[in-house]
């Protein structure tokens, strides 16, 4: 397997794999699906994303990104103040295929997620979830993150809300 930040040459891949994952899922409840522009035009811009690829094929993505300022940046209502919201990274979405579940991807993403965020300054970590998605939820707390609410985001889909202090 190997593992390597993705670029803006490989949004498409990322795009339909994204599609085809979430095509299956039980409930699209689960996951909020983000555009190819988003990728390139925030995602790239303030952050970072990694891709697992298993005899040449993309198997799995992960988003990192930093909100700074801006009104994306939940780490108000965590209780972050402002003149701390630059040290926020976010845990965006990690999306692995089937044909590469059970291998620690997602734990292994939260793992390098969280060292590029030290790397860049940060000192809080948060990340969203569906209650339901109880994988997701074991390796978030798994890796040291806290549930501190619930609430609805993302057009209204219902999401757990966790943080991790980094200091």
């Amino acid at each position: 397997m190997e593992i390597r930040r993705l670029g803006n040459e490989e949004i498409a891949d990322l795009n339909a794999l994204m599609v085809d994952v979430m095509s299956r899922l039980p409930s699209q409840e689960l996951f909020a699906m983000d555009d190819e522009d988003y990728f390139h035009d925030y995602v790239l811009e303030n952050g970072e994303i990694y891709g697992a690829y298993l005899a040449g094929k993309l198997v799995a993505y992960s988003v990192l990104t930093f909100p700074k300022q801006t009104e994306n940046n939940l780490g108000r209502e965590f209780g972050v103040p402002e003149k701390e919201l630059s040290d926020v990274g976010f845990l965006e979405a990690t999306v692995v295929h089937e044909s590469a579940r059970g291998l620690g991807l997602q734990r292994h993403f939260h793992r390098l997620r969280e060292k590029r965020a030290r790397e860049n300054g940060c000192r809080y970590l948060y990340s969203t979830v569906h209650p339901d998605n109880h994988a997701s939820i074991s390796n978030l707390e798994s890796e040291g993150f806290n549930l501190s609410f619930t609430r609805l985001m993302y057009k209204g889909k219902l999401r757990h809300c966790y943080i991790k202090r980094l200091l």
